[in-house]
């Protein structure tokens, strides 16, 4: 437990220190792309493979589980409704950063500070709002995953590099945020907040998983070989998710929090699995459809994370598509995080 603690917790603490270093460096850049592919192998290797383990053993009955291919069908499932989760929780603070943009300029006509200019007064309210942040695609709202409902939006939200920086000097608040000039996103990274809670609940449940089934192991053969690998693991997974969080701009409090939650769910699933070892039986019908049921699930919320809101972010990006060296460097790291993460299913 303590192993897995301090290695989960060591994972997912380094991209948050990590945030010292500029957003859209090479090695941070690099970072990224390790972590996409670490969690890209994590849904198609790790939890789709044991998904299908656990819903094809023959201790489960012939009707309904031999009948159809479930692993794959709950995992499709899990992806589209991710999907619609993702299209609703951004929709919900799109409005609200529309209601609480109206709210400013009321204020800023009241107070007598209107601008000239009604499309800066929109953006000058809104910078005091602390809704505009940069982020990537030359100063235009930028919804991962989601081009055709930012495209309706930039008529509305677009606004040059220099007119921000203006605007943001004006009202007495850093428009930089620490990120390159010219980029806006949603309030405080909101987009970046919802990719990283929606990648831990599909993490957290497949280490609470993975965690009882190292508990009730009474081998010590197979214990040491496991929990080494099970270290590896979470590392890994933590980085990836730690990037994740590191991204959202999240308050010291809350990126701890999240951390924190990441690191003691695999111990807390050790401690159950002792707990229970003694009337725990893993090959039960019960125990079978739970394993595979959640592990078919976190691998599609995972597959769909990673591809859409992970890797299509940064390598359909334009920074992407000019920058050879810069593709070069992300594909080496995407391949190398997806090639370890998938070795370790040799002992997994």
């Amino acid at each position: 437990m303590a192993s897995i603690l301090i290695t989960g917790a060591a994972g997912v603490s380094i991209p948050l220190f990590g945030t010292l270093l500029p957003p859209n460096s090479g090695l941070m850049r690099g970072a990224r792309a390790f972590a996409a592919g670490v969690i890209l192998a994590t849904g198609f290797v790790h939890m789709l493979s044991a998904g299908s383990n656990a819903l094809s053993n023959p201790c489960l009955p012939e009707f309904p589980w031999k009948m159809f291919p479930f692993p794959g069908f709950f995992a499709m499932v899990a992806a589209l409704l991710t999907l619609l989760a993702d299209f609703m929780i951004t929709g919900y603070y799109e409005r609200k950063q529309e209601k609480m943009m109206n709210q400013s300029v009321e204020s800023l006509r009241q107070a007598g500070s209107v601008l000239s200019d009604p499309g800066r007064e929109i953006r000058s309210g809104f910078l005091e709002s602390g809704f505009l942040r940069d982020h990537e695609d030359g100063g235009k709202l930028h919804i991962v995953g989601m081009r055709a409902h930012a495209d309706h939006h930039r008529h509305s939200l677009s606004m040059g590099a220099d007119g921000f920086e203006a605007l943001a000097m004006r009202s007495g608040v850093s428009g930089g945020g620490g990120h390159d000039r010219g980029d806006v996103g949603l309030d405080s990274g909101v987009r970046h907040v919802v990719v990283s809670q929606i990648l831990e609940m599909g993490i957290v449940s497949h280490s609470m998983i993975i965690g009882i089934s190292l508990g009730v192991s009474h081998s010590p053969c197979t214990i040491r070989p496991l929990l080494v690998a099970l270290s590896f693991h979470q590392f890994f997974e933590g980085f990836a998710l730690g990037g994740c969080v590191a991204e959202a701009s999240l308050t010291p409090r809350g990126s701890a929090m999240m951390a924190f939650f990441f690191a003691i769910t695999t111990p807390i699933g050790v401690a159950v699995g002792v707990a229970i070892a003694s009337s725990y039986n893993s090959y039960s019908v019960a125990a079978l459809v739970a394993e595979g049921v959640l592990n078919s699930l976190s691998a599609g919320i995972l597959v769909y994370m990673a591809l859409v809101d992970l890797i299509a972010a940064d390598f359909l990006s334009k920074k992407m598509s000019v920058d050879f060296k810069l593709q070069i460097v992300s594909y080496c790291f995407l391949f190398l995080g997806a090639g370890m993460m998938s070795c370790l299913a040799i002992w997994l």
